[in-house]
């Protein structure tokens, strides 16, 4: 596993994961793990201070490929560090860690 293995080598601990399997990536509304990290971020629910995504696409494959950098922005103006783990292809989505330094 490729974030685990980053959050290791950065000695952070992965406190929540959230995931869209099988959901198409296109529009917010179909991704229940996406919105559920946003309103996590957002309302100060958010219990970690860096978020370990996989890669870029991770975020969705928006027909505004703006969208995707606007919900790495809600998350680094919340405060939560935003870190890529690989660069290839793959079904993993995002885990997260509360330790603030890596």
């Amino acid at each position: 596993m490729v974030i685990a293995t980053y959050a290791e080598l950065h000695k952070l601990t992965i406190v929540r994961t959230y995931r869209d399997e099988g959901e198409s990536g296109l529009k917010i509304e179909n991704r229940g793990g996406l919105t559920e990290l946003v309103e996590d971020v957002q309302s100060g629910r958010a219990d970690f201070a860096h978020l370990l995504v996989f890669d870029v696409s991770r975020w969705g494959r928006f027909q505004d490929v703006d969208e995707s950098a606007h919900y790495e922005f809600i998350c680094r103006k919340a405060g939560v560090k935003v870190a890529y783990c690989a660069r290839s292809n793959s079904t993993m989505t995002v885990a997260f860690s509360h330790h603030d330094e890596y």
